[in-house]
């Protein structure tokens, strides 16, 4: 929500509006005085990193009757507001959507009253209003995600990576209870990203006699080797005849069923707090700062507008219908109609929720003789998430009916034959671990090395590839493909699946381990930044991502960053002199931090290092410059929950073209990727043409349209000048 607010007070004030932040929520609109007042550009300038709200809020019961409502309007009026922006569920939209339909008989009864003149109720005859839908839940209708709901998930998955290693070692179950009254997105989410082996949610209620099923489920996960067992119960969860589901009944079923210590863990409002991710900060601020364009230029004159994303972009949705439809879900629910639930979570919910039905209950633990054998393999830079994608991959395969083989070491280990069957158990605890078990090379293969690539293939009777890493994977998967009319071994199905932290790859959005990436580099800054709070210092900021300016961007927003210098842009003297000169003036005017992000290769010539020394030497003993190069920690750790979901989508995806194509007899190949909210698939002899191949980055980059947002929340006004290309 900080993240929200600071985007709208800043991108209002770089608009030139006049901005005022309501305290306490609806209550301070009600009471006025201090309850409302005039916010500027410094009161918002160092909030992006925390958690909850700075403006407070609060469940209002007077603002609920007409009373309380004429209340507001007056105190809104006194100060010249007839805009707002509201950040909350459901219910604080449908009290903002209230407010706007009684505004002109509100400002009617106020002018009879004599508590404000005709003139000053002419001059703010309407009321233009935008949502923003902070919940956890994301229970939002017609959106993917909504302000907070990532932050929750990453609460989540801590208590639950905990919850695994604990249970492991003393070979137990635990019963997590969490968040999601009407909607089971934490529960689902948490349940495939933390590899749990059973979860209940609202919108499906289990059949009768699930407790056999579940417990079930439980000891054939115990027969196959494993420690630990983790079911995840969201706390609406009900059976199909809308009886609760408590946490503590599962505990018992377990315990009577299995003869197992089982303990029950509820995580509360744990989920709500925390330092936010750097997805609930980045695209908060998008919002933010689109809220803040609706109200000044209404994009349906008239009509109140929520603002949420949508795979990883902005959309507009009619305030009452989006309310309406929302409210309606625990209505579907309660008349049985849980296929109509399930559909208005959207299809993302009902894929993710198709995965977890085939990782708990597959058709198949071992591949049926004579089963089509398909091999994963690994290229490129390390990627958190690779292990994530295998496992998952070798599991869904399975279950699809192929016999699934791991190449190791990438390429290379092809060309050598270096390669072992995997079975469902060889890639336990693989779903939330970095690195790549499998390991792999950078190297894309040149044309001498294709024969000894083909006869391995042979060798090994590869008849299908799936292969998992950056752009030199893809590179790699493009030459077999377009080889294969001089090598019968590459006719075969080939699908690339994306993982890369640069996130440069085409035809999708986001590549698996990005977003690690991004909250390794955020959280980096957020150090950096606290590093610096005793002095007046300045910081430049490396990130990785080599021609391709995704990771610096968005760091430098989530990070609020002042400057960011991408590859795309490149780097002038002119311009750099200029913000030389911009921030002595800064400083001497009273500025105690200043952050600018740089991209690895922004520049050839103007480094970190020159640029750190350039600002440093223009200082005058106003501040102190440091620099700083995150480096290979943005490659290490343990995938995000985004990554670890978007890992199991376009797997997932991937294997069902494959045997399609098999199937069919189809021996083509094929990129997968994350595209408006969907998983596609494109033929991979298109590659190229969606490629910029010297800078290695997609010809189309979504994420470059928010600089404008950068622009906006950084740039306070002044004399500063603005890039013009």
């Amino acid at each position: 929500m900080n993240a929200a607010v600071r985007a709208v007070v800043r991108t209002a004030i770089h608009r030139g509006a006049e901005v005022f932040a309501i305290f306490e929520g609806y209550q301070g609109m009600i009471d006025g005085g201090n309850g409302i007042r005039p916010f500027g550009w410094d009161d918002v300038g160092s909030i992006l990193a925390r958690g909850g709200t700075v403006i407070g809020t609060f469940r209002s019961t007077e603002f609920r009757t007409r009373e309380g409502r004429l209340k507001a309007t007056r105190n809104l009026i006194e100060r010249g507001i007839d805009r707002l922006v509201v950040i909350g569920g459901d219910g604080s939209l449908t009290g903002l959507d209230t407010l706007r339909q009684e505004w002109p008989g509100l400002l009617d009864e106020l002018v009879a009253n004599g508590d404000i003149t005709a003139e000053l109720a002419a001059q703010h005859a309407n009321l233009i209003i935008a949502g923003l839908v902070g919940s956890i839940d994301n229970d939002l209708v017609g959106v993917d995600s909504t302000i907070g709901s990532d932050t929750a998930l990453h609460r989540i998955m801590d208590a639950i990576d905990a919850l695994s290693s604990t249970a492991a070692s003393h070979q137990r179950s635990f019963v997590l209870e969490v968040m999601g009254r009407h909607c089971g997105y934490l529960a689902l989410a948490a349940a495939i990203a933390g590899g749990c082996d059973y979860v209940l949610i609202p919108e499906n209620p289990p059949a009768e006699g699930w407790e056999d099923d579940m417990c079930q489920i439980l000891r054939t996960a115990r027969a196959r080797g494993r420690r630990d067992s983790i079911v995840v119960v969201a706390e609406g969860a009900t059976d199909r005849a809308g009886n609760p589901i408590r946490s503590e009944y599962v505990r018992q079923v377990i315990e009577d069923h299995l003869h197992e210590a089982t303990r029950t863990t509820i995580l509360g409002h744990v989920q709500r707090g925390g330092t936010p991710s750097a997805y609930d900060r980045w695209a908060s601020t998008w919002l933010g700062y689109e809220a803040v364009k609706e109200l000044l230029n209404p994009s349906v004159p008239g009509e109140a507008k929520v603002i949420g994303m949508l795979g990883n972009d902005v959309v507009r949705l009619p305030l009452a219908g989006a309310v309406q439809a929302t409210q309606r879900v625990p209505d579907l629910i309660a008349s049985g109609d849980y296929i109509g639930a399930m559909d208005a979570r959207g299809p993302s919910f009902n894929e993710l929720d198709a995965i977890f039905s085939e990782l708990t209950k597959p058709a198949r633990f071992v591949a049926p003789d004579g089963a089509k054998r398909i091999a994963i393999i690994h290229a490129g830079g390390l990627a958190p998430g690779m292990n994530t994608a295998a496992s998952i991959a070798v599991r869904l395969g399975i279950s699809r009916g192929f016999a699934m083989v791991g190449i190791r070491n990438g390429f290379e280990g092809l060309r050598k034959g270096d390669a072992r069957d995997l079975g469902w158990d060889d890639v336990e605890g693989w779903i939330g671990s970095g690195g790549a078990e499998l390991g792999l090379r950078r190297a894309v293969p040149t044309p001498e090395d294709l024969y000894k690539l083909s006869r391995s293939l042979e060798e090994l009777r590869v008849d299908g590839l799936l292969v998992i890493g950056g752009w030199n994977a893809y590179q790699a998967a493009y030459l077999l493909h377009s080889e294969r009319s001089r090598y019968p071994a590459f006719r075969i199905p080939i699908v690339a699946v994306p993982a890369s932290i640069d996130n440069n790859l085409p035809g999708t959005e986001l590549a698996v381990g990005a977003d690690t990436a991004l909250n390794v580099d955020v959280a980096s800054i957020d150090m950096i930044k606290m590093s610096g709070a005793a002095t007046t210092r300045c910081f430049v900021v490396e990130t990785m991502g080599r021609y391709c300016g995704f990771l610096a961007l968005m760091s430098g927003i989530a990070g609020g960053a002042e400057r960011v210098y991408l590859n795309e842009e490149g780097v002038e003297l002119g311009e750099l002199a200029y913000d030389v000169a911009w921030l002595q003036r800064s400083f001497a005017a009273g500025r105690r931090l200043f952050l600018a992000i740089r991209n690895e290769e922004a520049s050839d010539s103007y480094t970190t290092e020159f640029m750190g020394q350039m600002l440093e030497g223009a200082s005058n003993g106003n501040y102190d410059v440091r620099t700083h190069i995150i480096g290979h920690l943005q490659q290490g750790g343990e995938p995000t929950p985004a990554d670890r979901l978007l890992a199991a989508r376009v797997v997932s995806t991937g294997l069902r073209r494959m045997a399609q194509a098999l199937e069919a007899g189809e021996p083509d190949g094929w990129y997968v990727g994350l595209q408006f909210s969907k998983i596609t698939t494109s033929p991979m002899s298109h590659m190229m043409d969606d490629m910029d191949v010297r800078h290695r980055r997609p010809k189309k980059q979504w994420w470059m349209q928010l600089q404008r947002v950068l622009q906006a929340v950084s740039d306070q006004p002044g004399p500063r000048r603005k890039k013009t290309r």
